[in-house]
């Protein structure tokens, strides 16, 4: 009898393993289903919650992704306390950065996110898994884990861990982490599609601007190929009347490589139709923020002014983050194309200026530059000797500019300019 009841348990214990095992398969054999579901990717949709730890406070953002082949993709970060949202675009056009509350319009010839992972897009966290041969891998309840080296801008993420649903490989969780093991930036998804039908639409830059495909006040955009840096030089008396009335006037003959055109959409046509009277903007417009001696001294006409120009207030907010053996110099109020603003002075191992305004003009950019992924938004990068990263947050405009400084320290100090100016 007691043979006959242990066969019994034998048995029920292999079956009790064969069923714990259903659904259950090692890290080779997930890695080789991974490749197959990123061969045959079409489309996907995903939203989500992506918090920062970077700074004093963790950031929230919600996250929302869209995705079609062959190289379709759209991005909207927004901060809900804020109700600010910025959205990247991939069509047909180009790279596009869009912050529709400012109508603002930044253009790039990229390919991005080819050159740049992403922590919330599909590609970048799959290509990770397959390309780390030291994976680590677990199971955790209806999920497998991943845990892998990170391939980041930042280059003080070090690692990810990576949770994808055991049924269909959709992205549960992600968590990226330093050397340290601290996490600095978390994904957490609250819904992922894959064969999403997405309508053509949906990657439109006027349609993700909330402003008609033709007429009506919408954003304008130069071709950053148009030349107009030769010709500002003969027709830099001619714009001075409009030099002021912009807010991103960052175009200068000495950063070429920053060919930003703006102004009020209601008389300004940024466009080959108006190349002279573009040109002329331009040359004025950016004055020439990448000195920092000079930068407080332009004439009121030009991008830069002294404080008591200003028309109304401005508070700016504080970066957190100095490179050793860097020091404030200064801190003084100014007027920075039209605007009331502030402009900081450092000094030390680099020298760079933090110029901080906060818009109100409609404003349209068609930039060169290089696309950087700031975690909470993204920046521009451009120029040679002297490097100006340009970004928003929060309805104000900043530009960090140096001709030493390592663009990693110009992203940890971008990274870190959150709250309220301590003056």
């Amino acid at each position: 009898m007691r043979r006959r009841f242990s066969f019994i348990a034998a048995i029920l214990l292999c079956l009790t393993a064969v069923l714990a095992g259903c659904g259950t398969k090692d890290a080779e054999s997930v890695v080789k289903d991974l490749d197959k579901t990123l061969s045959g990717l079409d489309s996907y949709t995903g939203k989500g919650t992506m918090t920062l730890f970077t700074g004093q406070q963790p950031l929230e953002y919600q996250v929302e992704v869209s995705y079609q082949k062959p190289s379709y993709y759209r991005i909207a970060l927004t901060n809900a306390k804020k109700d600010i949202t910025q959205i990247v675009l991939r069509n047909d056009e180009g790279v596009f950065v869009l912050t529709p509350r400012l109508n603002k319009v930044f253009r790039f010839q990229s390919d991005w996110p080819a050159n740049q992972g992403q922590v919330y897009l599909y590609q970048t966290l799959v290509q990770s898994i397959l390309l780390d041969n030291s994976r680590q891998f677990a199971v955790d309840n209806d999920a497998y884990v991943f845990d892998v080296m990170a391939n980041y801008q930042n280059g003080s993420l070090a690692r990810q861990k990576i949770w994808l649903n055991k049924s269909d490989y959709a992205p549960n969780k992600v968590e990226v982490s330093d050397a340290n093991n601290a996490v600095m930036v978390s994904v957490k998804f609250d819904s992922f599609k894959f064969g999403s039908k997405l309508e053509k639409s949906v990657f439109d830059t006027q349609k993700n601007m909330g402003t008609p495909a033709a007429g009506g006040d919408q954003p304008t955009m130069a071709d950053p190929d148009n030349g107009n840096a030769n010709a500002a030089n003969d027709n830099a008396n001619a714009g001075s009347d409009n030099a002021s009335a912009s807010p991103d006037n960052g175009a200068n003959a000495n950063n070429p490589d920053y060919e930003a055109t703006s102004g009020n959409s209601d008389d300004t046509n940024a466009n080959a139709d108006n190349p002279d009277k573009n040109a002329a903007t331009n040359a004025n417009n950016g004055g020439n923020d990448a000195s920092n001696e000079n930068a407080a001294n332009e004439d009121s006409d030009g991008a830069m002014a002294p404080a008591d120009h200003a028309e109304g207030t401005f508070t700016g907010m504080d970066p957190t983050y100095f490179p050793d053996g860097v020091s404030e110099v200064d801190n003084q109020n100014i007027v920075f194309g039209g605007n009331p603003g502030i402009m900081i002075r450092y000094s030390g191992t680099y020298d760079y200026t933090l110029i901080e305004t906060q818009p109100k003009d409609v404003a349209v950019s068609a930039v060169k530059g290089e696309l950087k992924d700031l975690g909470f938004t993204y920046g521009l990068l451009s120029g040679d000797e002297q490097k100006t990263l340009t970004w928003t947050y929060e309805g104000t405009e900043f530009r960090i500019t140096s001709g030493n400084m390592p663009e990693p320290e110009m992203i940890k100090v971008a990274q870190s300019v959150q709250g309220e100016m301590s003056k």
